[in-house]
């Protein structure tokens, strides 16, 4: 009786990387979906901007965008655990850039404005809290959502501007409308600050850039996420296609433009995120000029 002939070599090979690709696809969904979007990143930006007065130097801003409270792994406790956060910074200006709440993403819970804002009164009463609306609070109501926020001493900037003053430095903040679903209107912003004054625009989506005027020193920004998945060779796909994807996240110049570009805290569409953290960008505004745009050398805390 003849026995069993061995399987073919190439048969085994190709078992056992399926098996390896399986547990592979496994695990990197277990990280983007389980693990990532529920951290929590502090990162530190030296960001150098042409023509930043001396006086103003060393003006530290905290930065945050899409929220997004609601989204897996991010309900309103963690916004405690962001506004926390906040708190401990020695940063007494944050700046928010919108898309506090959300419209829709799988396996998410709409939050309304009340809840957020009712922690967002604690941050309000202890440090400078500016802000703007995305197009998620304009799906969700937009007047509402700043009336809600503003009553929890949120500074609301739609198409408005506000003077800061900080150990010695003056500057403005000018918020711009968003631009899919705000009324931008750029000039009525930009009316009432003098002209000596420096400017930071504060917008939802970056690509308001190429509107600015050209005495903004810096735009700050949200709504591209990152794109929430960044892989080796392959970049950022969810921005491959989006007129938008060339300010991906972190500081960048265009045509001598400054922005920074929030990663975000929360999820939209799919709740996942890999290589792109949930992030608090600490900002340091100082005077100069950065070739590259990018920070060299970042610190993230954990």
């Amino acid at each position: 009786m003849t026995g069993a002939q061995p399987r073919p070599a190439w048969r085994r090979v190709a078992r056992r990387s399926g098996w390896l690709a399986l547990a592979l696809f496994v695990a990197l969904s277990a990280w983007g979906v389980g693990w990532e979007p529920r951290q929590l990143v502090e990162r530190d930006y030296l960001v150098e901007l042409p023509g930043w007065p001396r006086t103003c130097d060393g003006v530290r801003v905290d930065v945050i965008a899409d929220l997004h409270v609601g989204s897996p792994g991010n309900g309103l406790d963690n916004l405690d655990r962001v506004i926390d956060r906040l708190l401990a910074s020695d940063a007494d200006i944050v700046l928010m850039a919108g898309d506090y709440v959300i419209l829709s993403v799988f396996a998410g819970t709409y939050v309304g404005p009340e809840p957020i804002a009712e922690r967002l009164r604690l941050l309000a009463a202890n440090k400078r809290v500016y802000a703007v609306l995305g197009n998620h609070d304009w799906w969700k109501r937009g007047d509402h959502i700043a009336r809600t926020f503003a009553a929890a001493g949120v500074v609301m900037l739609e198409d408005e501007a506000a003077q800061v003053r900080a150990d010695g430095c003056t500057f403005a903040i000018a918020g711009i409308g968003d631009l899919w679903e705000g009324r931008p209107d750029i000039a009525r912003a930009y009316a009432a600050i003098p002209a000596q004054l420096p400017v930071v625009a504060l917008s939802h989506n970056p690509a308001v850039l190429r509107r600015l005027p050209s005495r903004t020193a810096l735009l700050v920004a949200g709504h591209t996420h990152g794109g929430q998945v960044q892989l080796p060779i392959l970049g950022r796909p969810a921005l491959w296609n989006s007129p938008d994807g060339r300010y991906a996240a972190g500081h960048m110049i265009e045509r001598g433009r400054h922005v920074f570009v929030s990663p975000g805290i929360g999820t939209s569409i799919f709740p996942v995120r890999f290589g792109v953290p949930p992030e608090i960008s600490r900002l340091t505004l100082r005077g100069g000029a950065d070739a590259s745009g990018h920070d060299a050398s970042p610190e993230r805390r954990e």
